[in-house]
């Protein structure tokens, strides 16, 4: 029975808690009739539907009197295993008592914070950068500065040049720098191996972590892998992995590999439980059964021929409009109009039409930032919606600066 009152006080939330609601699925939208070049998401007609339904009932059938307790089976250790050996082809030697298995690389990056920022301490990242990292620093009350990125990813040079400024002015230096090495996420660029290189020096001269998201290495177009981050500076890197854009995001496995000082602290967030232990074990199968490198092969070559489609789109309707980088892998194209665009105006008129994207802004720390830049993601649609999603984006394009024209 609840207990009735005139007037409740109003409630104070933790200072904290986001002041802007998260972009759910990247701006999901249930419009049938969208293009959603907005989703930064795996074509789910490649997950690998049948394996893992064999994979599950297996672990349901056969391995569920342990599979379904808080323990789990054997699936942990083989998915563990299965990650340090992978990791090799970026350069990382580790065991598997070193890789941590988190609920996507998003709780593994909530958990770095925990293990090392306190209210008040400093965070650096990229600019742009991928906006639910920034959301997490911000709800860990961090004081964020953002460094740009070019052809060759973040300015490493003014990184350390600011570095160098704080540290003789008595300022407060990093306690993390946030990095997306390889296909960034909006900006499609990759770290050069020089750059990595300093980047490691710097993080143990100055004593900060680098947290070096990497999630789209295995999407690389060249077939080639560049070395991690975390191979030149293993004890100041928490290197991030996920399954999400190999076999399927939903199965929310992702992983923290770092020394095993780091790995015991971010571990003790789990207050003795594990990541979904039934869930390892129907990826523990299907890692057994299944050639997961034979299915990023199909993958690889699936999306290259979708980023082929977006760009030939880009440029047959936007022709000298707009300017990108060609990304090697991942998932995105990062679009910068030549005209005095606002892209969070821009995303109206596309709506209208029939397409969706994410505009710039939501990728830097002030709002002032990225008008003229869109981020565009060609993993999720077939080459047709591409180019008709492209072409709508030029009809909107038009129809936005013939409205602003108007309007001056």
């Amino acid at each position: 029975m609840s207990v009735m009152v005139d007037k409740l006080t109003p409630f104070v939330y933790a200072s904290r808690v986001p002041q802007t609601a998260p972009m759910g699925a990247a701006q999901a939208t249930s419009r049938a009739d969208v293009i959603p070049l907005s989703y930064g998401s795996p074509v789910s007609d490649s997950f690998p539907y049948e394996a893992l339904q064999l994979a599950a009932s297996e672990a349901i059938m056969s391995q569920g009197n342990e599979a379904l307790q808080y323990t789990g089976a054997d699936g942990p250790a083989v998915v563990r295993k299965w990650i340090s050996e992978r990791s090799a082809l970026r350069g990382i030697e580790t065991k598997p008592e070193t890789v941590l298995v988190t609920y996507g690389s998003g709780q593994a990056i909530d958990f770095a914070c925990r293990a090392i920022l306190e209210p008040g301490d400093h965070v650096w990242v990229e600019s742009p950068t991928f906006f639910g990292a920034l959301n997490t620093f911000r709800s860990s009350e961090a004081v964020l500065t953002a460094f740009p990125i070019d052809a060759e990813g973040l300015r490493v040079d003014l990184v350390e040049e600011a570095l160098i400024a704080a540290d003789h002015a008595g300022k407060p230096l990093p306690k993390l720098l946030y990095c997306i090495p390889n296909y960034h996420n909006p900006g499609g660029v990759s770290l050069s191996v020089d750059r990595r290189k300093r980047l490691a020096e710097l993080a143990q001269t100055y004593n900060f972590f680098i947290l070096e998201d990497d999630a789209y290495s295995e999407l690389n177009f060249e077939e080639e892998y560049l070395p991690a981050v975390y191979t030149f500076a293993p004890q100041r890197t928490i290197y991030l992995g996920t399954f999400s854009k190999t076999i399927a995001p939903g199965i929310r496995v992702g992983w923290a590999i770092a020394s095993a000082e780091a790995i015991s602290k971010l571990g003790s967030f789990f207050h003795g439980s594990r990541a979904s232990v039934f869930t390892q074990q129907i990826v523990a199968n299907l890692l057994r059964s299944y050639s997961l490198a034979e299915h990023i092969k199909q993958l690889v070559e699936r999306y290259r021929k979708q980023r082929d489609c977006m760009l030939a789109s880009l440029d047959n309707y936007f022709g000298d409009a707009v300017e990108y980088t060609i990304p090697q892998g991942g998932f995105f194209v990062w679009l910068r109009f030549k005209e005095e665009v606002d892209t969070s105006e821009l995303v109206k008129f596309a709506a209208e039409r029939g397409v969706s994207f994410i505009d710039g802004r939501q990728f830097y720390l002030t709002p002032d930032e990225g008008k003229h830049e869109a981020r565009l993601s060609f993993s999720y649609c077939e080459s047709e919606s591409l180019e008709l999603g492209v072409a709508r984006l030029a009809e909107a394009y038009i129809a936005y600066l013939a409205e602003r024209n108007q309007r001056s």
